[in-house]
Order: structure tokens, then C-alpha cells, then sequence
């Protein structure tokens, strides 16, 4: 089974693949139901929470899902990184504009749980750029 898992150094590759497997469920949840999407937007009426929002947010999260799957495993290519890096930004960026500007949320596990995992993400690889992507 191990073969399977990233080969790379340290634990960011594996955190990428973990984040990774996580964002598929959450797509799958999406397509499935609204009630998960509904506690994340819970400052709104139940009604504004669309179907077609949560099939679109799901497909955005599968679309991460991919690219930090493949970043995993390539995490040594410039582009790859920086896509991965990229997909964490947008999500913060999302969820903090949300709870700050918009206020469709409140703080609670559905919207903390993507910006602690988006902040942490970032700070690690930024932190780590230079060990994994040989200029």
C-alpha cells in the first residue's frame, strides 16, 4: 500500500494527498446534499443555498482536489507547486471574504475547518518553496 503513497521528502506531499482525498468527499457531499453546505453558509436564509451553488462548489473543490492529488506527487516542479499553492489561496481567500465581507457564514466547524487547513497550507509551503522547488 505504501507504493502508492508520495515518495517525496518530508510530510508535505503526503499533507497534499490527505487535503486532497478530504476535498473529494466534500465534492461528493456537494452532490449529493445540500445540508453540509447549508451549515457552511448558515447566516443566510436555508433557501438562498442552491442546488446549482453547491454542484458549483463542488466541482471548484474537485477541481482542487485534482491539482493537490497531482502536487503530491510532483511537488519538485515549479508550476505544480505554485498551482497547489494557488488552489490554498483561493480557498482562504473564499471562506475569509465569506465570514469577513460578505458574512454569509458564521464561525462554526464547516467554514474554520477549510481556513485552518488554507492557512496552514500556505504558511508550510511557503515556508518550504525552497526545498521542494530547486530554481
Amino acid at each position: 500500500m505504501s507504493y502508492y503513497l508520495p515518495q517525496g521528502d518530508g510530510w508535505l506531499p503526503t499533507w497534499q494527498l490527505v487535503v486532497a482525498v478530504m476535498a473529494v468527499f466534500n465534492s461528493a457531499q456537494n452532490f449529493a446534499t445540500l445540508s453540509l453546505t447549508r451549515r457552511i453558509y448558515n447566516n443566510i436564509p436555508s433557501a438562498t443555498v442552491t442546488p446549482l451553488q453547491a454542484r458549483t462548489f463542488a466541482a471548484w473543490t474537485l477541481t482542487s482536489a485534482v491539482v493537490r492529488a497531482y502536487a503530491a506527487y510532483h511537488l519538485n516542479e515549479k508550476i505544480v507547486y505554485d498551482m497547489a499553492l494557488f488552489t490554498y489561496l483561493i480557498a482562504f481567500a473564499h471562506f475569509a471574504s465569506e465570514l469577513l465581507i460578505f458574512r454569509t457564514a458564521t464561525p462554526n466547524a464547516g467554514v474554520i475547518s477549510p481556513v485552518l487547513v488554507s492557512t496552514t497550507s500556505l504558511i508550510w509551503m511557503f515556508s518550504q518553496y525552497d526545498y521542494y522547488v530547486k530554481a
